[in-house]
């Protein structure tokens, strides 16, 4: 009531109106609660991506590699080709060209031989058993840089430089059970890769486990034969992206355990390993032979060449300390 309402003989009435009902639910609160949860959901997302991009470089090598996925299920992996890929996709480093050779701190990586130094785009072939040795010394010098040099034994055989680049109790080369390189041999085998990339020698990657088994061994479980297989792909691409071209690579394959270089202790960590044979121009040529479109019938006297009892004899020699071990 105004005042003057009395004066004028009439009642003047004010009404005060409340309009908190009249906007129905369209107020501001809800959108400051519909930022808050999109907020929410923009931090569980981002805190995903980081969990799954932690595990980015294990995705990339087993993807590339290999074109599966592994997954840790009990005491076994599941080969999840199928499936998808899971986790980041991330690149960390960048992918040289072949045949470039990385700079370091230490200076430019000793991957050439005194007269490749004249000219860096020379190739040499090995194919002596001197040339060999001469190269097995290199690779030796590079595996110890990298603290591997126990999980390495080489051997000259007719065939080529037989590399071995095995697991110690001390130090695996692969993370158990897994395609995973660790970080060392990771860091050796593209320390390889420019030095193979002045190598005319053609290559057989071979990929060897233990005789530990899988739980499930049904036909489609995943098994010693898909691992082998998996880290031997594995040890290629990192020689790749060392540098090594394409075509050093002659054959890759995986062994499971049918070949263990300790058979009176199979689950022994040196029978896991990842074999490099740097092979002669006329090894490499019978193994393409062998698979290529026949040409002629095979004469009596065709057939590879086997290393002679001596050369089998010294080679056990220098692995019994390893097995000893």
């Amino acid at each position: 009531m105004l005042p003057n309402s009395k004066a004028d003989g009439h009642q003047t009435v004010v009404k005060r109106v409340s309009r908190k009902h009249e906007d129905h639910g369209h107020g501001g609160a809800w959108k400051v609660a519909f930022a808050d949860f999109c907020l929410a959901l923009l931090c569980l997302f981002l805190v995903m991506w980081l969990l799954a991009s932690r595990n980015s470089e294990r995705m990339e090598v087993v993807l590339k590699s290999a074109g599966a996925t592994l997954v840790d299920e009990g005491n076994g992996l599941n080969n999840t080709m199928a499936a998808g890929s899971r986790g980041s996709m991330i690149e960390r480093y960048p992918v040289p060209a072949h045949g470039e050779v990385k700079m370091t701190g230490k200076g430019r990586e000793s991957s050439s031989t005194e007269s490749d130094s004249q000219d860096p785009m020379a190739k040499r072939a090995y194919e002596s058993a001197a040339d060999l040795q001469a190269l097995a010394r290199m690779i030796e010098r590079a595996s110890a840089e990298e603290g591997l040099a126990s999980n390495l034994r080489s051997a000259v055989t007719p065939q080529g430089l037989r590399l071995m680049l095995h697991d110690t109790d001390a130090r695996g080369m692969f993370e158990r059970g897994s395609a995973v390189p660790s970080e060392r041999f990771k860091a050796l085998l593209r320390k390889l890769g420019p030095l193979f990339a002045k190598v005319q020698n053609q290559l057989l990657i071979v990929g060897h486990t233990d005789a530990s088994q899988y739980n499930d061994k049904g036909p489609g479980a995943f098994s010693n034969w898909a691992l082998s297989s998996h880290r031997a792909m594995a040890a290629r691409f990192h020689l790749m992206e060392g540098g090594m071209p394409e075509h050093s690579v002659l054959q890759v394959s995986g062994m499971a355990d049918s070949a263990l270089l300790d058979p009176e202790h199979p689950l022994a960590a040196m029978n896991r390993r990842i074999e490099l044979m740097v092979l002669t121009s006329r090894q490499a040529a019978t193994i393409t032979a062998m698979f290529s479109a026949p040409r002629q019938s095979i004469g009596a006297g065709a057939g590879l060449e086997v290393e002679s009892p001596e050369a089998l004899q010294d080679l056990r020699r220098a692995l019994k300390p390893a097995a000893m071990n």
